[in-house]
């Protein structure tokens, strides 16, 4: 069974830097699909960046110039680093994976982390 723990949450000021990892256990697939998405109270869940199937990246714009997704140096490992941090950035970080195709909504994950608390203070 898929498994994934994301770390590196935390509580920083506005124009901090925070990186999050995302380390999948519990596979034998040799490539995931595999993103980052944030839920804040009342607001539905969003995608901020993904490292799809055929190896392209996807970053949501309000983002884009701030944060940069990466694989990290073990296989599958996913980093999210994030810079110039925003309050409206506050949220709970998601990772989640899928074995097959994806795409950059939700429905296309299967396999999600607990989520990480990443607090952002003016």
């Amino acid at each position: 069974q898929l498994q994934l723990v994301e770390s590196g949450g935390g509580s920083v000021q506005a124009g901090g830097t925070l990186t999050l990892s995302c380390a999948p256990s519990g596979y034998s697939y040799n490539n995931l699909c595999m993103g980052w998405f944030r839920q804040s109270p009342g607001k539905e869940r969003e995608g901020v960046a993904a490292i799809l199937s055929d190896g392209r990246r996807r970053v949501a714009e309000s983002v884009k110039d701030r944060f940069t997704v990466s694989q990290g140096t073990t296989k599958n490992t996913l980093i999210l680093q994030m810079s110039n941090l925003k309050p409206e950035d506050s949220a709970i970080y998601y990772c989640a994976a899928e074995v097959t195709a994806c795409g950059f909504t939700p429905d296309d994950f299967g396999y999600w982390g607990q989520g990480t608390q990443v607090n952002v203070s003016s």
